[in-house]
């Protein structure tokens, strides 16, 4: 007998404390809707899911959206299961309702039975420095370190690019690459005639890899930057959009980058991330996957999809440290101990 649900809208604006900077412009607030999940077969337990497209970024960042999203929903509880090929077009959406589905049949916060899950291990993050001013973000690099991060990702294409290289340069003055693991992501702000002398630059620092150095859809630019590049390139933005197979296949085939950076709330919620990782695996890419600014609803299944798909000692750090961004996030068992994002299971 198929199970019979309900789900509610409700939305969310959140704050950061600080404005988080990037080239393509500052975010102050953050929007969300939220799904909870209920069916009378399972009395006792809701799920809830973060609905978090990223504005001007996400291809579901749509008018329409909140329309589109109950008409989903009143499918879902209609039909009892949860359509991917029709929501492929929609990643946000997509990846709501798989938390929310998933919270509500795992029996709460814990999505998946993982050593993480069990709060047994913690899941190596990388400690991100959002853009600034030069001061701003030297302070910021030395709070991540003082707080013993060991990967430090850098936003870079604010500022001068001289300023930028000078805090590279300050943290390697300080730590060779075994002791520190640098991560710098443009965002799309370099230009395809100026971003391999930049690359060349980078890379005599020890640049673990540079993400998204310039703006997507440029796929010829952007094989021959990592054809050519010093350092390792790895696609983010390039991946918005591209939710087919035979789009992802030839997406790689052509750029044959690094590594992919996978954002579920952008790249195809769990489903869709899955299977971009399979797709890079099979040619050799390498990946690791990041929080898209969402509550810590968001980011708790972000993190228990994580160790779920990479399974038990993570090895490369995952952008999961963004649980402390605003002034008014929702409270989940997740809290960063060192340079590692934890679960606690007896929540």
């Amino acid at each position: 007998m198929p199970m019979n649900y309900d789900i509610s809208v409700s939305e969310r604006t959140f704050h950061f404390k600080q404005p988080a900077g990037t080239s393509r412009g500052v975010y102050t607030t953050r929007h969300s809707w939220f799904l909870e999940m209920t069916s009378p077969q399972l009395p006792q337990v809701r799920g809830i899911g973060e609905c978090a497209p990223l504005l001007q970024l996400s291809c579901d960042d749509i008018p329409e959206y909140e329309r589109i999203l109950k008409d989903v929903c009143g499918m879902v509880c209609r039909t009892g299961k949860i359509s991917v090929s029709m929501l492929r077009p929609y990643p946000s959406m997509l990846f709501g309702l798989e938390t929310a589905w998933q919270s509500l049949h795992a029996g709460g916060t814990k999505l998946f039975d993982t050593p993480f899950g069990r709060g047994e291990e913690g899941i190596p993050i990388n400690g991100l420095v959002w853009m600034g001013t030069y001061d701003e973000m030297l302070a910021r690099i030395e709070e991540k370190l003082r707080m013993g991060f060991r990967c430090i990702k850098m936003k870079i294409g604010a500022i001068e690019f001289d300023k930028e290289m000078a805090l590279i340069r300050h943290i390697r003055e300080r730590y060779t690459k075994e002791q520190i693991e640098l991560r710098v992501d443009a965002n799309g702000g370099f230009t395809p005639d100026e971003a391999l002398k930049k690359l060349e630059l980078l890379a005599r620092y020890d640049i673990h890899s540079i993400e998204q150095p310039i703006r997507q859809h440029r796929w010829n630019d952007m094989a021959r930057l990592c054809r050519e590049s010093p350092l390792p390139v790895a696609l983010d933005e390039e991946l918005i959009g591209v939710n087919l197979p035979a789009m992802k296949e030839a997406l790689l085939d052509t750029i044959r980058p690094a590594f992919i950076v996978l954002k579920p709330s952008l790249h195809g919620g769990m489903y869709g991330t899955e299977e971009w990782i399979r797709i890079a695996r099979e040619r050799g890419i390498g990946s690791w996957i990041t929080s898209a600014l969402e509550s810590n609803v968001g980011l708790n299944a972000v993190a228990h999809l994580a160790a779920k798909l990479y399974g038990p000692a993570i090895n490369l750090p995952q952008g999961l440290g963004t649980g402390a961004l605003f002034t008014d996030n929702i409270e989940m068992p997740i809290a960063i101990k060192g340079d590692k994002l934890w679960f606690s299971a007896s929540s």
